[in-house]
This record gives structure tokens, C-alpha cells and sequence, in this order.
């Protein structure tokens, strides 16, 4: 069986680049200053985990984590 991924953005290194949100937009909100957060409680989807794993390899700030549980 295959792993669940969470993702979680840390507020205190967002900056508001929203790649995350470019990049996935099914995983990502932004608030009313363009921080982003994960969607709900950040569980990612079926088939949506490499979005997962692109929005954190391409955050500028390493803000984002993407958790196996």
C-alpha cells in the first residue's frame, strides 16, 4: 500500500512567490496576501502526489513539506 501524502506550507517562510499555487492548484490556497496554505487539512489527493513533490521542489523559500504518513 501506498504511502498518504500531507502537504504543509510553514507561514512564517512563505513570502508569496505562489508557484505552489501555479503549480498546483488542487493543493494550494492563497490568503488575502498571497501567502499560501494547503487545501483543508493538506491531504494530497490520488494522483496528484508528483504535484505534490513539484510544488515543494520548486518553492524558493523550502516552505513547503510534503509528509508520508
Amino acid at each position: 500500500m501506498a504511502a498518504r501524502l500531507k502537504v504543509h506550507v510553514d507561514p512564517d517562510k512563505c513570502q508569496g512567490h505562489a508557484r505552489c499555487k501555479a503549480l498546483a492548484p488542487e493543493l494550494f490556497e492563497l490568503d488575502e496576501y498571497g501567502n499560501a496554505h494547503e487545501v483543508g487539512d493538506g491531504t494530497v489527493p490520488p494522483g496528484l502526489e508528483d504535484k505534490a513533490w513539484l510544488a515543494k521542489s520548486n518553492c524558493p523559500e523550502i516552505a513547503i513539506d510534503v509528509i508520508e504518513e
